[in-house]
């Protein structure tokens, strides 16, 4: 009986792990391995160079902006989408009527496709787009909002904002309703104003969402790719150019695979590190987390 017990707990975990050792683990192993080789598909050679492409992450003179633009674009994501997505949340937790079409039209765009989410975005950011033309009815001339140093990054963030701030509203939504209306009930007459609620009740007790939400939002960030190719190619210049967008370019443009694959590795450690400050830091403010 035992055994039978054993067998058939393996059985259910048998699709998870099979699915994660030929799609995660096998695949990370390959990249790792290619990394430390350099493999021409045009010339059929592939030949082992031991760290050299490690070493040509230290020498690439276009790296450092590379990485300055993914923290930029990171950094107004994480920032704007939060603070947006626990703002609607807020406001929608309210009995108020209207708000389930509120929350239908917020959270709408996060099944929307992207592409074709990123495309008509792309018309409407455009000179003479959708944007311009309501900004030029109030005698506005708006920039051209993708080929422009100081507003490109900043189109690509909001048009990723707008994408997915639902998903997170929705888990705020959620935790805000798990919060007891007791505590408000106790802190108001303890003449405990808004702010203080909101901030002694609400973000302590859905604070395991939050640490939910920036972990995903943080990842996601980082993994910026559909929206640099459709909205700017990594323009003006390498203003825009991210980590997986550079990679992208050197592996499948430029066809350094190997290179192309010590860089995947650089976003893979990225990726982990800021994965483990964050999970090591809910120990500070994360209820019953200490």
């Amino acid at each position: 009986m035992k055994q039978r017990d054993h067998l058939v707990g393996y059985l259910f975990v048998a699709p998870q792990l099979i699915g994660s050792v030929v799609f995660v683990f096998v695949p990370l192993g390959l990249v790792v391995w290619y990394s430390l080789h350099e493999w021409n598909v045009l010339a059929d050679s592939f030949s082992f160079v031991g760290t050299e492409n490690y070493a040509a992450l230290v020498d690439d003179p276009r790296l450092p902006g590379v990485l300055r633009a993914t923290g930029l674009f990171s950094v107004g994501l994480v920032v704007v989408n939060l603070g947006l997505a626990l703002l609607l949340a807020v406001l929608l937790n309210q009995r108020l009527r209207g708000t389930i079409v509120f929350r239908t039209l917020f959270f709408s765009p996060v099944v929307v496709s992207l592409v074709a989410w990123t495309i008509v975005w792309g018309f409407l950011l455009q000179d003479d787009g959708g944007i311009n033309g309501l900004l030029r009815l109030t005698g506005i001339d708006g920039p051209n909002w993708l080929r422009g140093d100081g507003t490109a990054m900043g189109a690509v963030v909001l048009v990723q904002v707008f994408k997915n701030v639902g998903l997170n509203m929705v888990l705020f939504l959620a935790a805000l309703q798990g919060v007891p209306a007791q505590l408000y009930e106790a802190a108001t007459i303890d003449g405990a104003g808004a702010w203080t609620r909101f901030r002694r009740i609400t973000l302590p007790m859905i604070s395991p969402t939050v640490l939910l939400t920036s972990i995903i939002t943080v990842v996601g960030s980082l993994q910026v790719f559909a929206q640099i190719a459709v909205l700017t190619q990594g323009g003006p210049g390498t203003s825009t150019t991210v980590l997986v967008y550079y990679l992208y370019q050197q592996a499948f443009q430029f066809h350094h695979f190997g290179y192309g694959s010590a860089l995947s590795v650089l976003l893979f450690a990225i990726v982990l590190v800021l994965t483990l400050v964050q999970w090591r830091m809910r120990r500070r403010w994360v209820l019953d987390e200490t």
